[in-house]
């Protein structure tokens, strides 16, 4: 800085003071000169960040352009850009993000033209509020391990939503006036679910003769305020990290603005979010006298939604996978060797085995011109004796499958199947909590004891297996909730055995409706045949007897391998693939169908009694999509 004191004009870009200041200018001076360096640096990375493939390409800057209201930021990008940016953000996001809003609304008024004003000379345009949403790649907390020494930094957890209340406007800051001297103050709002803290008297000096301004004279003119949207989410963490014997544990979010109505209950998010405290309106009943004990919840800065509707795991799939999964469609007997990773454990049952690779594939979903949707998972019912192992491809398939949820009929109701309407504790309003159904969206749903279920909750089922949605009209809420799931149901006949004496009619006893909408129904029977219950006790034990010996073995990370291989494989199958009947095909189907309905006619005809599971259009449909889930097999 040799030559300061020669007679030239110096100048320097002002800082602006945000908020701080009320102290002593003395300590402000170095903190706004920081904030100011930091306002600085903000902008610099908006407007001059370029991607590192090519150059001259400015990603934050276009985007920008294209979408003024919100920013969405990767903070790697700002980690290559400047290197203490991240480490800031992180620590005191609730200090930085403002400031970097603040940034990126001048360097959108910056970027604009200029706008003519009232007496028509140019004037530069006011810069605008512009939500900015973080996203990182880094790897997500657990919700357990939140704790006191997370309170305000920025933290990454991932889970499901379980229930969205509704839109609230929540005041930026509150424009206040005096009751005795009509003196106006504007108070600034703290973010979240925080309040304003209003001044306990008014700052106006009385002149003598005038009567002082009492205690406490702030009145609020609403008019004048300034307000965002704001809803509270309730995230529960994923299923699959609960450990074993707890229950899941929740969490309150709070979205604002641009984040508001984004997110449906059911949906996997995770999210980016300043993890904040509150004092509980309610809380005063349950702690008195405790005054410094808060409830957490988290503040989202930036949501990202697990991938597509049908597999909400990470879809990316490297090139070897993808070259390994071509390689494996294109070998003469794919859909044997599917069969045969599926259930390895379970002897025989080689039909059932098919059905649930289909199951598991399911075949492609259609939407007509003129609305209607055809669905295109596969539903299967399994019904036979006791020990034939039914309920362990229910769990193979809870495990396979991408998203699955496994009940039994017993203990689920109606309406923990398909949704149930809760009132909130603190603002006593309505709100929906989506069931079993609803929360294996895109998945399966996995139903033991099926037939032990009480009739009215079965009839909940109708319509979530055959139109594919939940309609709900409880407490003043008319919705249609999405449940595009296959089901794979499990039941015992009446008697508890099948009975090979009574018609196939009176084993089943499941209403005609209910089945009709089963795609495929297996009678599983406990056959005592000499060779075949050798064979079966032999395997078997062999089951019981390698099972213990190949835990420390090379075979048990082969095993784990497969079945993820298998898990992944699905999934790239499901995204990737969506087969249309050709031509040929749908002729063969035709005729083949009409055939099947003459024989039905005559065979009534001859005997007078229908025959026990009615073939309708709905049997030919499956049969479509059975052939299109092999067709996925194959890619």
């Amino acid at each position: 800085m040799s030559g300061w004191d020669e007679g030239a004009v110096y100048y320097s870009d002002q800082a602006q003071s945000l908020g701080g200041d009320t102290d002593d200018p003395g300590s402000n001076a170095a903190a706004a000169a920081s904030r100011h360096s930091v306002l600085q640096k903000f902008k610099e990375f908006i407007r001059n960040f370029e991607t590192q493939s090519s150059t001259n390409v400015f990603p934050y800057r276009e985007s920008l352009l294209h979408n003024p209201k919100h920013l969405v930021v990767d903070m790697e990008d700002l980690g290559d850009f400047d290197s203490d940016l991240p480490a800031k953000l992180r620590s005191a996001p609730a200090d930085y993000l403002p400031l970097f809003e603040n940034a990126a609304g001048q360097v959108l008024a910056n970027l604009k033209t200029k706008v003519a004003g009232s007496e028509g000379q140019l004037e530069e345009p006011v810069p605008e509020d512009v939500q900015i949403l973080l996203t990182s790649r880094e790897d997500t907390t657990s919700m357990r391990k939140l704790g006191a020494q997370s309170i305000s930094k920025l933290i990454k957890i991932s889970g499901i939503t379980i229930a969205a209340s509704r839109v609230k406007a929540k005041a930026t800051y509150v424009i206040v006036m005096c009751k005795n001297c009509k003196n106006v103050q504007r108070v600034p709002c703290r973010p979240g679910l925080g309040g304003a803290i209003v001044p306990r008297t008014c700052n106006h000096i009385p002149q003598p003769g005038e009567e002082p301004c009492p205690l406490d004279p702030w009145v609020v003119v609403p008019d004048k305020s300034k307000y965002v949207d704001q809803q509270t989410l309730k995230l529960q963490e994923n299923p699959e990290d609960v450990p074993t014997g707890e229950l899941p544990r929740n969490m309150l979010l709070s979205v604002d603005r641009h984040l508001v109505q984004t997110i449906v209950p059911g949906t996997r998010l995770t999210i980016m979010g300043i993890y904040s405290i509150y004092q509980a309106s309610n809380s005063s009943t349950n702690h008195k006298g405790a005054v410094a004990v808060r409830q957490p919840y988290i503040r989202v800065v930036g949501i990202e939604e697990a991938n597509d509707a049908n597999s909400r795991g990470p879809a990316a799939f490297t090139a070897e996978e993808i070259e390994e999964f071509k390689k494996f469609a294109a070998e003469p007997d794919v859909y044997k060797s599917i069969c045969s990773k599926i259930a390895p454990s379970i002897f025989g049952h080689e039909d059932v085995k098919k059905a649930v690779a289909c199951l598991l594939f399911g075949g492609s979903r259609k939407h007509l011109p003129d609305g209607v949707k055809l669905r295109g998972d596969i539903n299967v019912l399994l019904l036979g004796d006791p020990s034939t192992a039914k309920s362990q491809f229910l769990k193979f398939v809870e495990k396979t499958a991408p998203v699955a949820v496994y009940t039994s009929g017993k203990g689920s109701s109606a309406a923990g199947l398909t949704a149930s309407v809760i009132r909130d504790n603190s603002s006593r309003e309505f709100y929906l909590e989506g069931g079993a159904m609803v929360l294996a969206d895109g998945g399966v749903v996995c139903i033991d004891e099926f037939d032990k279920m009480r009739p009215e909750d079965r009839v909940a089922i109708h319509e979530a297996m055959e139109q594919q949605t939940i309609s709900i009209a409880k407490a003043g809420i008319t919705t249609v909730l999405n449940s595009r799931t296959s089901v794979l149901a499990a039941a015992n006949p009446p008697s508890g055995r099948y009975d090979d004496l009574k018609t196939a009619q009176d084993n089943i006893d499941l209403q005609t409706t209910i089945l009709s909408r089963f795609d495929l129904i297996f009678i599983v029977k406990d056959i005592r045949m000499y060779s075949q219950d050798k064979i079966i006790a032999s395997h078997v034990i062999k089951v019981h007897a390698s099972a213990g010996a190949a835990v420390g073995d090379k075979r048990e990370v082969s095993k784990e391998k497969e079945e993820n291989w298998l898990k992944r494989y699905l999934q790239y199958c499901r995204t990737e693939c969506h087969p249309r009947l050709s031509e040929s095909a749908s002729k063969s189907l035709q005729n083949h169908y009409v055939k099947i309905r003459q024989d039905m006619r005559q065979q009534a005809n001859e005997t007078g009694e229908a025959a026990a599971i009615p073939i309708t259009v709905r049997q030919l449909e499956a049969i479509v999509r059975l052939s299109e889930s092999l067709a996925k097999m194959k890619l």
